[in-house]
């Protein structure tokens, strides 16, 4: 009986298992039946009525060489479109398109025109699909667009290093310093890095929004940064809390981090200013990002003055902050997408939110004061941070 009982049990216990099962794939089957309706019968034809679709197209790089111009565009309608005409400043010329053929919903193709562009000239190019639909893009100076030689990536890394590695090695070299100070020295330095590192997000984050808004439509761009930076945020507090608060080395590490992708995206804008032909305002850009940055180094060696770390540390947290400036720089004039720099800079604003709730939290710990975060040290920290950095982001914002 009881070998028979045990058997019953086990058939009733996978009869519910299976139309658990059936009622989960139902639904699925009614909503692909849905879909496969919907494209096969298009009802949506009849409401047209002849009008034609709904057309988007951006521009994601633009490319001068020896042969002429090179665009890369990606469509963002609503059915897949073609272009049929290209104008440069107002003259139709011939072009050749890689893929060629419509150009589907979120995908992207080269057009290529033998234009004989003009050093220093501006330059306005203007596409038009088969439906009369025109998508213009200005080009504000002609020059030659970067290539990755030898020559030109040693001089962007030189670059590169010029406004991230040597502005924070800078500020590290103020540790020996630092080391000096008091409690409530201590209080205002870790106010100090706060405020620069709240001001650093709020930038971050704007420039993020602001590329989003350059992004295809398909992107959805703000919605992207938002969910980069949180994702950013939660996954850096996870990892940063597995045994405990961050002190230390681990804080400072991930106070280098924060501000090595935020200087990634400093690359950036320094990388694209040059292969735009913005040579002045890539030279004006290096020189504020370097007076802007060397606070940064400030800020990551607070958490270290307690500790005697080698001198190998030091370089390394050197290169997490400073080291992306030349990628950023190699990206932002070799390889530059909206999209994508708007991802790198929401990741970085995460970062930048983590470490800013971390060393709050090492504040508070410091301290057997409840209203340590009033107290005239700290307050004094958190305004000559976010002021000094406000008055060096002067000099880079035109």
């Amino acid at each position: 009986m009881s070998g028979a009982s045990q058997a019953g049990d086990q058939s009733g216990a996978v009869r519910p298992a299976r139309g658990a099962l059936l009622w989960a794939v139902l639904p699925l089957a009614v909503l692909a039946s849905a879909i496969v309706w919907l494209v096969t019968a298009n009802p949506l034809a009849i409401s047209r009525d002849g009008l034609p679709p709904v057309e988007k197209l951006t521009f994601e790089r633009v490319v001068l060489d020896a042969g002429g111009l090179r665009l890369l565009v990606r469509a963002g309608g609503s059915e897949p479109m073609t272009i049929a005409q290209v104008q440069v400043d107002d003259a139709y010329w011939q072009f050749e398109q890689e893929p060629p053929g419509p150009i589907a919903r979120g995908t992207t193709a080269w057009v290529k025109l033998p234009f004989p562009w003009v050093q220093g000239d501006a330059h306005v190019v203007k596409v038009v699909t088969n439906t009369g639909t025109t998508f213009e893009h200005e080009i504000p100076v002609a020059v030659a667009t970067p290539t990755a030689d030898g020559t030109s990536l040693v001089s962007q890394a030189l670059l590169g290093a010029f406004v991230g590695i040597l502005p924070v090695a800078i500020g590290l070299m103020f540790y020996p310093a630092l080391r000096g100070v008091g409690r409530d020295g201590m209080n205002f330095l870790l106010a100090l890095t706060v405020g620069l590192l709240a001001f650093l997000f709020v930038d971050a984050f704007e420039d993020a929004l602001e590329l989003a808004g350059e992004a295809a439509a398909i992107f959805q761009g703000p919605t992207m940064v938002v969910l980069a930076a949180t994702g950013s945020f939660l996954l850096l507090m996870a990892i940063g809390r597995r045994h405990g608060a961050p002190t230390g080395m681990a804080l400072a590490t991930y106070i280098a981090i924060g501000i090595g992708l935020h200087n990634f995206g400093e690359g950036l804008a320094i990388g694209a200013a040059f292969a735009a032909g913005m040579a002045g305002l890539g030279t004006f850009l290096v020189l504020g990002f370097t007076l802007h940055n060397i606070t940064e180094g400030i800020g990551i060696a607070v958490p270290l003055l307690k500790k005697r770390p080698p001198l190998t540390a030091f370089a390394a947290l050197t290169m997490i902050a400073g080291g992306p400036a030349v990628l950023g720089v190699w990206m932002g004039s070799l390889a530059f997408a909206p999209q994508w720099s708007a991802l790198a800079l929401a990741i970085g604003t995460g970062a930048i939110l983590q470490v800013i709730v971390e060393v709050t939290a090492l504040l508070r710990r410091g301290s057997d004061t409840a209203g340590i975060l009033v107290s005239p040290a700290v307050l004094a920290g958190l305004t000559a941070g976010v002021g000094f950095m406000y008055l060096t982001a002067m000099l880079v914002k035109i």
